[in-house]
Formats: C-alpha cells, sequence, structure tokens
C-alpha cells in the first residue's frame, strides 16, 4: 500500500515512520510518500528518516517530491498535515487576539478561526485534487483545525475523509488506566465501551464502561486516580466533579478562559512564538546527529505542550509526553480500514442526527467503530444543558467561519468571530477580521 503525507516536510512526519516501520505496525506500507512545498524540510526530514530507516524492523520505500500529482498517484491513504502560514501565521494568530484583550490560542477561540479562514481554501483545493488523482483513496485529515477542516472537505469527498485528534481516545484510555491498572497499557479491550461528544478540541468523556460496570464514578472519587489524569489535574478535581464527567484538555480555555489569556499574555513568549524560534533552529542548522537533535527538539516540544495551564513549578508527566500521539491514532485508522483489523475510535464524523440540534451535515467527534466497511459512529446519550449549548454556539461560529472562506464574505466572517463564545464584543469581532486580513493577504484577498 501507498501512503501519501501532504506536508511531508513537517517535524512530526519521522514519528509516522517510525510507527509503521516499527515490528508491531497493525499494517504495512510498501511506499511511504512526501510532499512538501519546501524542499529544505523535505531534505532534512528525509535524512532523519533514513537514520530510523538504518534500525527499523520494516522501512518502506521513502520517495520525497514536490509534486502534488506525483505524491497522490496510486495513493491507498492520504494524510494531510499542513500549516498554511507556518508557525509564522500561528504567532500573528494569537498575537492579533491577545493585543485586542482575548484568548490567543492556534486552534480555540479566534486565533483558530483565523487559522481555518487561510486554511480552508488549500484543503479544498487538496480535497479537489485527491478525488481527481486518488479518488478511492482514505483521507486522514489532521490539518488543523481538524473539525472545520474535515468538514469543509467532506463537501468534497465526503465519507472518504476523516478527521482525528490524539486527545480524546487518549483520555479515554488514562481515564481505563486510572481505575484498571492492571489492564495492558494503550489496549482496548472488547468489553469496553464509552460515552464520548464534542466537537474537535472540545468534548467529554461522559461514562466509561468495562465488564458492564461504569468506571467514571469509582474514578471521580478517588483523588488517586483523578491525579494520573492530565485533564483532572488541569482543571481541579472539584470542577470536573461538578461536572460528573471528563472534559477533554482543551476545555481548560473555555473554563479558565481569564487564567490562560493571563498565562499567555504575561509569559516570555507565546506557543507559536516558541515553536518558530526551536524550528528555525532546528531546520537552519545543519546537525552531524539530525536523528539526535531531532529527539531532543521533540521531548522539549511535548514537555512544553500546554504550558499556560500549568503553574512554573509544574510540569507534565512523562506517560503524558511520550504516549503514542496522533501518528498511531493514525496508523490504527488506516489498519482497520485496510486489514479489517476492528479498532474503537474517538474521531471526526459527519453528524447523521447523533445530536440532532446540530445540522446534519455538521462535523462531530464522538466514538466510532472502524472496520474494512468503514467509519460507525456509536449511538450517544442526549446531550443536555451546558455542554449543548457550547457546542451549538461554537459549531455556529465554524460553520460560519467555514462558508465566508467558501463564499468570501467579510459579514459572515465577522459574524463568525462575534458568535464565538471567547470573542466578548461586536466591536472586537469586526478589528479581529479587519486585522487578520491586513496580516494575510490571502484573508484580505479572500474576504474583499
Amino acid at each position: 500500500m501507498k501512503l501519501t503525507i501532504i506536508g511531508g516536510g513537517g517535524f512530526r512526519v519521522p514519528q509516522v515512520f517510525e510507527a509503521v516501520s516499527a515490528d508491531n505496525a497493525p499494517v504495512r506500507i510498501d511506499e511511504l510518500s512526501l510532499y512538501d512545498v519546501s524542499e529544505s524540510r523535505l531534505t532534512t526530514i528525509r535524512a532523519i528518516i533514513d537514520e530510523l530507516a538504518q534500525r527499523a524492523p520494516y522501512a518502506p520505500r521513502v520517495t520525497v517530491t514536490q509534486n502534488l500529482t506525483e505524491a497522490l498517484r496510486g495513493a491507498d491513504f492520504v494524510f494531510s498535515a499542513v500549516r498554511i502560514g507556518g508557525t509564522s501565521g500561528r504567532i500573528s494568530d494569537e498575537r492579533i487576539a491577545l493585543d485586542l484583550g482575548v484568548l490567543g490560542q492556534e486552534t480555540v477561540g479566534p486565533g483558530g478561526l483565523a487559522y481555518a479562514l487561510r486554511t480552508i481554501p488549500f484543503m479544498v483545493q487538496l480535497a479537489e485534487t485527491i478525488k481527481a488523482v486518488a479518488p478511492d483513496a482514505w483521507v486522514i485529515n489532521f490539518t488543523n483545525p481538524a473539525g472545520m477542516v474535515t468538514e469543509a472537505m467532506r463537501a468534497v469527498l465526503g465519507d472518504r475523509v476523516v478527521g482525528i485528534c490524539d486527545t480524546p481516545i487518549g483520555l479515554m484510555r488514562r481515564a481505563v488506566d486510572a481505575v484498571s491498572p492492571k489492564r495492558v497499557p494503550g489496549a482496548t479491550p472488547p468489553s469496553l465501551h464509552f460515552d464520548y461528544v464534542g466537537l474537535n478540541h472540545l468534548g467529554w468523556l461522559r461514562s466509561v464502561e468495562l465488564d458492564g460496570e461504569n468506571l467514571m464514578p469509582k474514578l471521580l472519587a478517588s483523588d488517586t486516580s483523578l491525579e494520573k489524569i492530565e485533564e483532572a489535574r488541569l482543571m481541579g478535581f472539584d470542577w470536573v466533579r461538578a461536572l460528573g464527567v471528563l472534559p477533554n484538555e482543551y476545555l481548560y480555555y473555555y473554563y479558565f478562559t481569564r487564567e490562560a489569556t493571563e498565562r499567555i499574555r504575561s509569559a516570555p513568549s507565546t506557543r507559536g512564538e516558541f515553536l518558530d524560534q526551536q524550528q528555525a533552529r532546528f531546520f537552519s542548522a545543519p546537525s552531524s546527529d539530525p536523528l539526535g537533535a531531532w529527539l531532543r527538539t521533540r521531548h522539549e516540544r511535548e514537555s512544553s505542550y500546554m504550558a499556560e495551564s500549568r503553574s512554573a513549578e509544574e510540569s507534565r508527566e512523562e506517560s503524558d509526553v511520550d504516549g503514542g500521539g496522533y501518528q498511531t491514532v493514525a496508523l490504527d485508522l488506516m489498519a482497520a480500514l485496510a486489514a479489517g483489523r476492528e479498532s474503537t475510535m474517538i474521531l471526526n464524523v459527519r453528524n447523521n442526527g447523533l445530536v440532532p440540534q446540530l445540522p446534519e451535515d455538521a462535523v462531530v467527534e464522538v466514538g466510532c467503530t472502524v472496520n474494512a466497511a468503514g467509519v460507525h459512529p456509536w449511538p450517544i446519550a442526549p446531550v443536555t444543558g451546558e455542554m449543548l449549548g457550547l457546542m451549538t454556539q461554537v459549531k455556529s461560529a465554524e460553520r460560519l467561519t467555514i462558508e465566508a472562506a467558501r463564499v468570501g464574505s467579510r459579514e459572515l466572517a465577522w459574524r463568525a468571530f462575534a458568535a464565538h463564545p471567547l470573542v466578548d464584543s461586536i466591536g472586537v469581532a469586526r478589528q479581529l477580521v479587519d486585522r487578520y486580513s491586513q496580516k494575510f493577504e490571502s484573508i484580505g484577498r479572500m474576504l474583499g
């Protein structure tokens, strides 16, 4: 089989190679094709992969290209992992919002909407090219903002595109591990059932049943169990107990907006500035040990993830730093679709009435069974109260953003920013649109 990575010069691509070349890889890839617009980044990533291949139990043939059609031709699976505007674009996403007194974050809030406005047009074009060149390929999207991008690509590719994120399934597995320590870590037993619902980077694990027992009450009652769960440590044991559920870590930005905004604003650099400096050092300075440099940089990157949610004295648990990551989720999805290895996953899929209050064609994030016949979302319990209210409001902002990008409407973009719960003023919403349009030529040109 052929796997094509769009954004093949990305820093995390060697992690995909590690996953597909592992002795226990659930599916075998014959060719790994890396496509990127940057020849220098492709060269650097290829050098790291070549080193990894020397000690890999199985190494697929690796090709690199800057020709999109060549990369896609014959592909069975396409991973999309691009960052339109690069890390410098992320800096602007964050800083423009912060300068106007609202949260500045990559995918959550106004920064995420700006990121979507400049990303969606490219991703829709990519979907059209995939449909023309590799119509039978499955597209696994982890280009952020993953929910909005997946929803926009679905208009072209339908069910052949699936959005993934590693945080929800990681949360579920940590919850089970916390109360079932004898279970094989990372495994998903056949007797497991859970209820997870939300949007990408906005969701809740509402129940976890193992062998017919709901583990959530036992988990929430135990400080020892909650201590093992990053999300509970981030948001406080008292708050998750008040909710009666475990929230996705990105809900920190909604539940602690003031604290998160202040910490980001007062930090020496935003996350985007940190990554921009780190990656500039990594990609610009030739190393006699590219693999070693990559491993050190990766650990630094993962250790500092969501640093604004922790005090200066706190650090991430090593189990969170060195977890499976998105590449493991992607490989499990491939194995289920291609090899019929049935898998339980949490994916971004078409709503289809799962949450009746949302449009049928909206993308939601829910538990699924995946096998050779496709992706099969699970029925979920009704979504009510503040969870439904937040999902509805954020989805409204997302759909307005998608439509603004589709038709090129400044008024729709303004409405999208104004609709988002993390933007507290219609006037600020208009300023956000104006400033992002001035900063990014593509947004300014699109919105007129």
